[in-house]
């Protein structure tokens, strides 16, 4: 494509994808501080303008759930019952006993115990596993304002290799290549000479040596210079 890659947006994650999921749990939830670490060099070192969803910069604990305020009692009702339709396919319907404050266990939409749960713990930024997570995006965001590469627009110059079965996956952008193991077992990777300098990485991790491989830990990652 002709089309600069600036023109197109990168993100792991958005307001409409974990709102509309059923209790608004975000990538946080379920993911480890490394995996949310590979999503956050595979934005941030990408082609396109990247975006963050708020509180994703820190991994935030906190879920960002559907709320509403409606006044009118029938619109109200209306959507709870849309969403518990929208839901039903899913199985929420057919759980145990709602606790108070939800339908059919997902959040009321209603309920403003649902807004207050979704507002973001500005105590975490300085907590870990938080601050390291924050610190990366930072050290990241750092690097592709001092790397002219990583804001070449040219999608055509982009260069991906993976191994779908050992979870990794190399992507270069001139001289700078990020490198991503999504697996829980530590992996070799083919680089095939070029760039071999590490200029940050989530865990520590030894420059490729002389047989051109890189040697990264579990679920990591690790952005390469000349």
């Amino acid at each position: 494509t002709t089309t600069p890659a600036h023109r197109f947006l990168g993100y792991a994650q958005t307001h409409d994808q974990v709102g509309n999921r059923a209790t608004g749990d975000r990538l946080s939830a379920t993911l480890p501080p490394g995996l949310l670490a590979c999503a956050a060099a595979l934005v941030l070192t990408g082609p396109f303008t990247p975006m963050l969803f708020m509180g994703e910069e820190w991994g935030a604990s906190t879920p960002w759930q559907f709320f509403t305020d409606h006044t009118d009692p029938e619109l109200a009702e209306a959507v709870r019952r849309g969403r518990r339709r929208e839901f039903a396919a899913h199985g929420w319907a057919e759980e145990a006993t709602p606790r108070k404050g939800q339908i059919d266990n997902f959040p009321d939409p209603q309920d403003p115990a649902t807004r207050d749960r979704s507002c973001l713990n500005w105590a975490e930024p300085a907590e870990e596993p938080h601050a390291r997570l924050l610190a990366w995006h930072r050290a990241l965001l750092a690097l592709r304002r001092d790397q002219p590469d990583l804001s070449d627009p040219d999608l055509a110059a982009i260069r991906v290799a993976y191994d779908e079965e050992a979870r990794w996956l190399v992507f270069r952008r001139g001289d700078l290549r990020t490198a991503v193991n999504l697996s829980k077992e530590p992996v070799e990777i083919p680089l095939g000479g070029g760039p071999g300098r590490v200029l940050a990485a989530w865990e520590a991790v030894e420059h490729p040596g002389a047989d051109g491989l890189l040697r990264l830990g579990p679920e990591s990652c690790v952005l390469l210079g000349p």
